[in-house]
Order: structure tokens, then sequence, then C-alpha cells
């Protein structure tokens, strides 16, 4: 199955699932038959974003978004890997916080994931990838939580414009070791 893929597809258990969200947990009825942890590859859709002259500091722009569920991963632990292409048609000077933010079923309020990464640049006129990665291992919830890259400026203000393009965000998840009852 590639990114693409829409409609059911078969995990492990033997289960057919149809939503994101809306994983029939085979938790229980894979103890005693699967003795295999299953990997999770996904990969999120491109988007690009564009931080306009004169922005100030603490403006946030949403980059990218992926949903992920791990309900049938006991104690999961998830690599998060973003990449981007960061162009400036007019010379750009800034400095931009990239930070990963997730929301879980039932949260109101998002959790940064691993630290800020920051982008400083004094007149860059030119094009420039940028790419990090961050684990989350801090959960032993069968959950589909949603990640976020938000672009923060931190700068006082921004000069030129930036655009940051084929914003994308993928995730490799298993099972992870740890005291979680599973």
């Amino acid at each position: 199955m590639n990114s693409m893929s829409k409609g059911f597809y078969n995990d492990d258990c033997g289960h057919h699932r149809k939503d994101e969200c809306e994983c029939v947990s085979c938790r229980k009825e894979r103890e005693p038959k699967c003795k295999l942890c299953p990997t999770i590859v996904k990969c999120g859709c491109p988007s690009a974003t564009t931080i306009p002259v004169a922005t100030v500091a603490g403006t946030t722009f949403p980059l990218t978004t992926l949903t992920l569920n791990t309900s049938c991963l006991c104690n999961p632990t998830i690599k998060l890997e973003f990449a981007s292409n960061l162009v400036a048609l007019v010379a750009f000077t800034g400095t931009i916080n990239f930070q990963v933010f997730k929301l879980c079923r039932g949260q109101t309020t998002p959790v940064p994931v691993g630290p800020a990464w920051t982008f400083q640049l004094v007149a860059l006129l030119a094009s420039e990838t940028f790419t990090f990665f961050v684990c989350d291992s801090d959960s032993c919830f069968d959950d589909c939580c949603t990640y976020t890259v938000v672009a923060t400026v931190t700068s006082a203000v921004t000069v030129g414009t930036l655009s940051i393009n084929n914003a994308t965000l993928g995730a490799v998840a298993t099972c992870g070791s740890g005291s979680c009852n599973c």
C-alpha cells in the first residue's frame, strides 16, 4: 500500500480497517496469535506556506499534519520525520522555529514532541532544504493522534518573504519496550 491508497487494508490481526481512527482493537486477540509486532509506515501530504514580509515574532504557521493510529501497537515508539524546501525569491532575513505537536483523543491542547528546531537566515536568496526528526515514545495508550508541524517566527520581524514548499511529515511506528501493560 502506498501513501495514496484509500479504503480498506488488512492488518496483522486479520481485521479490516476503513478509517484512521476507527480501528478494531486487536491487542487481546494478537497476544496469543501474533507474536510479531507490526510496523506502521505513513506519509502525510505535502503542503506549502508563505511567510510574508514584516511578520512579527510569535506568529505561527501550521505546515503539515499526519494522523496516526497506534491502537494495535504495544507501548508505541514513533519516529517522525519532517522535510521541506525553503525558497526565498526576495532576500529573506529572520529566525523561525519548527516544532512538532501532537493532539490525541480527549485532549484539547496540543503537546510538543521533542525540541524546537531553529532555522536562522541572513539575506537568503535561493532555496535550501530543511529537515529534522524527533521520536515520540511518551504514550502507553491505544490511541489515534494527529501530529502537526508548526513554524513560529522568533525574530523581531522578518524581512522579505519565505516560501516553505513541499512540507511533509512521515512516521515509522512500532512496539517499544517499557513498562506498559500489554
